[in-house]
């Protein structure tokens, strides 16, 4: 078994690509991913406008922990569709269960989001 790293070359940029591709379609064909990313772009551009540095850490983690979740439950969506296309069972579970981790992620970035937006606000 070949080492992948060193047979074809490790290249940093043709991941970066490969990860800017990915967000693309992520934001481009799926709404919920979309309308998160203009939802916190503008309170993390006050936070970061205004230095408040933590809040800024904290609305981004939040966001990138959001994305995260919500790009493997798409992942996982389509994966399921991909391999059951008619209705199963077990795929309702396996998507059930990913629509759940999602949406946790979603309370805690709106709680975030709500909370980080009337302080900002304030100051």
């Amino acid at each position: 078994m070949s080492n992948r790293f060193r047979s074809s070359g490790y290249h940093p940029i043709r991941k970066i690509k490969v990860i800017l591709s990915g967000l693309h379609i992520a934001v481009a064909t799926d709404f919920s991913v979309a309308y998160k990313v203009i939802l916190s772009v503008p309170v993390l551009g006050i936070a970061f406008f205004l230095r408040q540095w933590v809040d800024f850490s904290l609305l981004l983690l939040a966001m990138g922990l959001m994305l995260i979740s919500e790009l493997f439950n798409s992942a996982i969506e389509v994966l399921c569709d991909f391999v059951e296309p008619n209705y199963n069972d077990r795929i309702r579970v396996i998507k059930d269960i990913a629509a759940a981790a999602a949406g946790l992620s979603i309370i805690v970035w709106a709680t975030l989001l709500i909370i980080e937006s009337i302080r900002l606000l304030h100051i």
